[in-house]
């Protein structure tokens, strides 16, 4: 295990080697997969914090994929995803099947996670790679040589096994991974109860049985191993089995709860590097006799961008914590924040870019690097679920979002919890994940209380902005009261209901903090509310000059890994 601290200083002291920027830069050219950088990952204990035990927190695993993203994203994207390809068995895979994984994990393996098809893309339930009970082998098959099974708790099928046979596509570290946690289809009829998930390691499988895909050549993350596989009736231990025969697609849903709060950490690392970028740039060209970071255009840019990066570092820690203490409101929480996060950074990176100017165009150090940095993030808006998938999946539950709003009902406790970051969390209780929150997502229908609670501080300034937030949710709920989902297919006015629904869960999430966190009200970020004023000012549209300009200094005055709410700028 190592703490975040630690990973920068290792990071730092690899500058001049497996993370110096020029040789990443030209790994990426030539298309090659990071393996020194990889590598100094893995002798860091990295992986160990890919395992999700109920004591665990996820929030130590975000802030350490955030440390690496910010200097690489590819390098980020390749040893992530172990975690990924692993999530399946932390929330339904057996103790004993945890427990196997878990070392393996520990030890360093890749693991991918095999979901998508060349011919179906998102569309799981499509998905034609099949598994059929293997009749064949006596009990037991390869179960005893697989290392990973032991206790399967699996109903339905005989101690026999499974046969596998299909191509999975467009998988991340699919050639590089010894373990792979593959869906497929076990009932021919399909459905939702029709699908289930294998954990299949390769290395015990017949000789030849697994055919690895070519590498895709894709526009960012170019070195990473972005392929597939193709197995051809290949024999699998009934261990293998997670979870329940036909659990496959829940699973695979109650799972995404995890990655996609977890993918977040990808974007706020790009908006570090971009703001680092864009900071270095600005103090060290001078424009007409001026340094440009003293133009008041550019200072507004480089201000907006900074408190677009401080809302999407306040949603991902208000997401991440809400893991262990609302994970009943997860379905919700993890699509708005997958949806909003990647978003809100792509934007912040197109306005960056255009400070730049022909500097952003150059993918390489010196003096570049940010185009490389640009196109990789664009991947982050897919991985998991593209945006429109995640807003689609927010507006499926908007009715029962609707109504939850309406009462002004909220898990008081468990809100307050994930606000209160020096709070200990509660242990992770996968069970408790559902596919639809029951209780809809206390942080906005808390909105109201925590306006009203602000008021009571009064921060300087805050008064008219949260006057137009209160106005903006009434709104919301009005629009919220005459939608219905319709079927096949959702109108552009609806995606915009859930942009203002993200947008309400993003404010919540900055009072919130504010709030609840006595040590984010001081420093040069926290002194007079500033960061709450700029991060409110971005979300509401407002043009506040006055206070972009002030968070500016803080950026221009503050070392990259320390701009950011629990940095030393605050």
């Amino acid at each position: 295990m190592t703490t975040t601290a630690d990973l920068e200083t290792l990071l730092a002291a690899h500058e001049d080697d497996a993370f110096a920027p020029e040789a990443l830069a030209g790994l990426d050219d030539r298309e090659e997969f990071p393996a020194g950088a990889v590598r100094v990952l893995d002798d860091a204990g990295l992986p160990a914090h890919y395992v999700l035990p109920p004591d665990g927190d996820l929030g130590e695993t975000v802030r350490l994929l955030r440390a690496v993203a910010r200097r690489d994203l590819t390098v980020a994207v390749a040893h992530g995803k172990t975690f990924l390809g692993a999530a399946p068995v932390w929330v339904a895979g057996t103790p004993d099947q945890a427990a196997r994984l878990a070392d393996r994990v520990r030890a360093g393996e890749p693991v991918c996670w095999g979901l998508t098809e060349r011919d179906h893309g998102a569309d799981l339930m499509a998905g034609e790679f099949a598994a059929t009970a293997d009749t064949e082998r006596g009990a037991g098959g390869l179960a005893d040589a697989s290392g990973l099974g032991g206790e399967s708790g699996v109903a339905g099928v005989s101690a026999a096994g499974w046969r596998l046979t299909g191509e999975k596509w467009l998988i991340n570290n699919a050639t590089r991974s010894t373990l792979a946690c593959v869906l497929a289809r076990t009932d021919p009829a399909g459905g939702a109860r029709g699908f289930s998930l294998f954990l299949v390691d390769k290395r015990e499988l017949p000789e030849g049985a697994w055919r690895n895909l070519p590498k895709v050549r894709t526009h960012g993350i170019r070195g990473a191993d972005i392929s597939g596989f193709a197995l051809d009736d290949v024999p699998v231990p009934a261990d293998a089995l997670i979870g329940q025969e036909g659990d496959g697609i829940p699973v695979v849903l109650k799972t995404l709860q995890l990655t996609r709060v977890t993918c977040a950490a990808l974007s706020l690392g790009a908006a570090d590097h971009a703001l680092r970028l864009a900071r270095d740039f600005a103090t060290g060209r001078e424009l007409y006799g001026r340094r440009l970071a003293d133009v008041p255009h550019v200072r507004r840019i480089l201000g907006r961008a900074a408190a677009a990066a401080l809302v999407a570092e306040a949603v991902s820690l208000l997401s991440v914590r809400s893991v262990h203490t609302l994970p009943g409101e997860l379905s919700a929480i993890s699509a708005l924040t997958k949806a909003f996060v990647p978003t809100l950074t792509q934007e912040t990176l197109a306005s960056l870019g255009e400070l730049l100017g022909v500097r952003g165009f150059l993918t390489s150090p010196p003096g570049g690097g940010f185009a490389k940095l640009e196109r990789d993030h664009r991947i982050c808006a897919i991985f998991d679920g593209s945006t429109a998938v995640n807003r689609a999946a927010l507006l499926n539950q908007m009715p029962r979002l609707a109504r939850q709003l309406s009462r002004r009902r909220t898990d008081a406790e468990g809100l307050r919890t994930a606000a209160d970051l020096a709070a200990p969390l509660p242990p992770f209780a996968p069970d408790r994940l559902t596919l639809l929150s029951v209780t809809g997502c206390s942080a906005v229908q808390a909105l109201p209380e925590l306006a009203a609670r602000l008021r009571r501080h009064e921060p300087p300034g805050t008064g008219p902005l949260l006057d137009r937030l209160l106005t903006e949710l009434v709104c919301l709920e009005t629009d919220l009261a005459d939608f219905v989902p319709v079927a096949g297919g959702l109108p552009s006015t609806a995606f915009r209901l859930a942009e203002a629904y993200e947008r309400a869960y993003a404010s919540a999430a900055c009072l919130l903090l504010w709030l609840e966190n006595p040590t984010l009200r001081t420093g040069r970020l926290g002194g007079d509310g500033l960061w709450l004023r700029a991060c409110l000012t971005v979300l509401l549209g407002v043009d506040d000059s006055e206070v972009l300009d002030a968070l500016t200094d803080v950026v221009l005055r503050t070392p990259a890994p320390e701009f950011t709410l629990l940095g030393g700028a605050a």
